[in-house]
């Protein structure tokens, strides 16, 4: 099929996009101490240059103690590492570009290096890292309100930085969506509940702390799964009217575009219908969406994070789906790692020179 659904312009509430390409968030930990290098600068600057639309940086700390598990993935908060994101949104700029950071706390989630560790306890809805695994205490009050004033203040920094966007990380069993997700939230006061959208009040509060500092204007993304790293398997939604109310909860408080991660995008969300995660989203309520999840890949993240390699694959089925309108927005992950022309190469027809996706690519700043 001819690629043109994908390189249609695409804009919504000051977000002005030359097409509908979303470079995907990738956690790469090159940023010593969690201060991005000029190398990151110019690893985001060669996918402006090559057409990607919207840019959504790796997951970024905001401001709580062990908001990050690696001392090398980068902060969104400090003099030092604010500086060091203003030129990475300055080489962005300078290449045509458009970038929203993705502010990140990881919750309770083991660091990856046995020699390090966070300068602060853990933060959890309950205590639990999974269900029924113990892993710290539970947060405070006080560590509640510290936590949603953190991703409030990052997103001031990101506007006035000049990012024209900012995304937060709602998914994959980090410390949003530990909060969602009933088998970790065993909290009995106001940010718990045995129904979804009372747990996603630790979300909405955030979102509503983020809509106040940056304004009415400011597009604000949530990335979100059902999918969680500590269990594939998983689903907070079971249908959807589960589904509504739980995304009508974000969006009541001030997402704008709902990111909606899912390991295969082609795969259906319920059964009875082909709609996918985002399709899904959209349909019940209204926001432009963002799908993600194998494009252009043969082999689905989590397995080639395992060592399995892949090749490029047909993206047909998505431009069905886009055409369609299904959804707004497309990210791309590890085929834009691998190659930072990726865009180029599909605008242009040039599918005999897309490269394999290897997990030594992992190791490298393209």
């Amino acid at each position: 099929m001819a690629a043109d659904a994908l390189f249609r312009p695409f804009s919504f509430k000051g977000l002005n996009l030359k097409n509908r390409v979303v470079m995907a968030p990738m956690t790469r930990s090159f940023s010593p101490g969690g201060v991005a290098t000029e190398e990151v600068a110019q690893y985001y600057k060669r996918r402006a240059a090559n057409e990607v639309g919207l840019i959504v940086s790796e997951g970024t700390g905001v401001g709580r103690p062990a908001s990050l598990n690696d001392k090398n993935i980068p902060r969104f908060h400090g003099e030092t590492e604010l500086a060091a994101w203003k030129r990475v949104i300055e080489a962005v700029h300078e290449a045509g570009g458009v970038m929203a950071p993705q502010l990140w706390h990881v919750g309770a989630v083991r660091t990856r290096d046995p020699e390090w560790a966070p300068p602060g306890p853990y933060d959890s809805p309950s205590g639990y890292s999974s269900p029924g695994k113990k892993f710290g205490e539970g947060m405070s009050d006080e560590d509640v309100a510290d936590a949603i004033d953190a991703f409030a203040q990052a997103a001031a920094h990101a506007k006035a930085l000049g990012f024209e966007a900012v995304e937060l990380h709602g998914a994959h069993g980090y410390l949003i969506d530990q909060f969602f997700w009933e088998g970790t939230n065993l909290r009995e006061d106001a940010y718990g509940s045995k129904g979804l959208p009372g747990r996603a009040r630790f979300a909405a509060d955030i979102l509503k702390a983020v809509r106040k500092a940056v304004g009415p204007d400011y597009p604000v993304i949530i990335r979100i799964s059902q999918w969680k790293q500590q269990d594939f398997t998983v689903k907070l939604a079971h249908d959807p009217k589960a589904l509504e109310g739980w995304l009508t909860a974000l969006t009541d408080a001030g997402a704008d575009i709902l990111h909606c991660s899912q390991r295969r995008f082609w795969e259906p969300e319920f059964e009875g219908s082909d709609l996918n995660f985002a399709g899904w989203a959209k349909k019940l309520t209204g926001v432009p969406t963002i799908t993600v999840g194998s494009v252009g890949l043969s082999g689905e993240f989590v397995a080639a994070m395992g060592g399995e390699g892949s090749k490029p694959a047909s993206i047909d089925e998505l431009l069905r789906r886009l055409e369609r309108e299904e959804f707004d927005l497309v990210a791309v992950g590890r085929a834009l790692l691998q190659d930072p022309e990726w865009v180029v190469k599909i605008r242009e027809g040039r599918n005999d020179e897309l490269k394999n996706f290897e997990r030594a690519a992992m190791g490298v700043l393209f």
